[in-house]
């Protein structure tokens, strides 16, 4: 009988209970992975394994009826040929690969999908926010899916770009120099003007309407999004949060501006603000501030960057940190999944050989990429 990679992993910490191993740096293996819908993160993903040294794409789940039957280097975006390798509509035949691990990329989270592949004895690694920090599920289904990682000797981990990246992996690596820690700041700045999204940017986002407060919808979208990476992140300094507080605020146009959406008249909104703050003794400790604008030109004026971070580290060893797409703006939409996808992509052999159980960036060994 031949053990899936999965299965090697749990009989080699059976009797000595289980203890991290970091798969590339002990020898190459080989995971067998399957892509769980096909959007824009999950195309790029499946892409991604495609090309990845490491991976094999075993099969390919889609919600689309109209999607099952074709192939995924069709899916994928084009332009790698025939795989070989299509797409399903049928869980039962996806549980029937017995592949190592899903790449789990859906709009929406179900949990009862979750456990179902968890129990099954495959681990998932998604970027869906549900899984940064268990304690922020309900306790019930908390249970439910540590219950099946117990089944199956599986684990889950959720990553991306933000949250995850900036708010977790790095802030981790520019925190090992500090001793101590009076506020760590993330600005993320994204220039939409040639975002030609009408209806995320108009209809969604609520650009070109007259200034009103933000809702409470609005705030707590951004609260339970990255409040979870402040938590984890403080948990792992042994500095846990007291709360997890959200704020708004918008500028508007200084006079009517054409971007690539459509029009937006003098005077309505033309940036937002949303900062999120961890709070510990009584003040922000840890801070996530999305600054997303259509216009520099503002009533009133911001201090705005270019698309990208930047990262305020204050304590006693300062940092003063800016980390910028070198993209044009019209190409950023095309390239951006890329910041969400690879690093979901990367972890794959280090969630695999994790204990079971609910992972979270601070539970894994650092993710690498592997490059060759």
């Amino acid at each position: 009988m031949t053990l899936s990679t999965a299965e090697s992993t749990v009989l080699a910490h059976r009797d000595e209970g289980w203890a991290m191993t970091e798969p590339l740096r002990h020898g190459v293996q080989r995971y067998q992975v399957v892509q769980w819908a096909t959007g824009n993160i999950g195309a790029r993903t499946m892409r991604a394994v495609l090309e990845h040294p490491n991976l094999t794409l075993a099969g390919v789940y889609v919600h689309t009826p109209a999607k099952a039957g074709l192939d995924a280097g069709e899916l994928s975006g084009g332009g790698l040929g025939t795989t070989g390798v299509v797409a399903t509509h049928d869980i039962d035949e996806i549980l029937a690969l017995g592949a190592d691990c899903v790449l789990y990329t859906p709009r929406a989270c179900d949990f009862d999908e979750v456990c179902t592949l968890l129990s099954s004895g495959v681990n998932v690694v998604s970027t869906r926010g549900e899984f940064h920090y268990a304690p922020s599920l309900d306790p019930v289904t908390r249970k439910r899916v540590e219950d099946a990682c117990e089944r199956g000797g599986t684990s889950v981990h959720s990553t991306g770009s933000s949250p995850g990246f900036i708010t977790e992996a790095l802030p981790l690596t520019l925190t090992s120099i500090q001793r101590r820690l009076d506020a760590l700041t993330i600005d993320e700045f994204a220039d939409l003007s040639q975002r030609d999204s009408p209806g995320l940017l108009f209809e969604v986002m609520g650009f070109g309407r007259p200034p009103a407060e933000f809702g409470e919808e609005r705030l707590a979208g951004l609260r339970d999004s990255f409040g979870p990476s402040l938590r984890l992140l403080a948990e792992a300094l042994s500095a846990p949060l007291d709360s997890v507080e959200a704020i708004g605020e918008v500028a508007t146009a200084r006079r009517t501006t054409r971007i690539a959406a459509g029009t937006l008249p003098e005077g309505t909104v033309a940036a937002q603000r949303i900062t999120v703050s961890g709070l510990r003794k009584g003040r922000p400790l840890l801070r996530f501030r999305a600054n997303w604008y259509c216009t520099t030109d503002l009533d009133p004026a911001w201090d705005l960057r270019a698309t990208g971070w930047h990262v305020a580290v204050e304590g006693d060893a300062p940092l003063d940190i800016d980390l910028r797409f070198p993209v044009p703006l019209d190409r950023m939409a095309a390239m951006s999944p890329s910041y969400t996808a690879n690093r979901a992509v990367n972890a794959v052999p280090f969630v695999c050989a994790a204990a079971p159980g609910i992972r979270s960036t601070a539970d894994l060994p650092q993710i690498v990429a592997a490059l060759g």
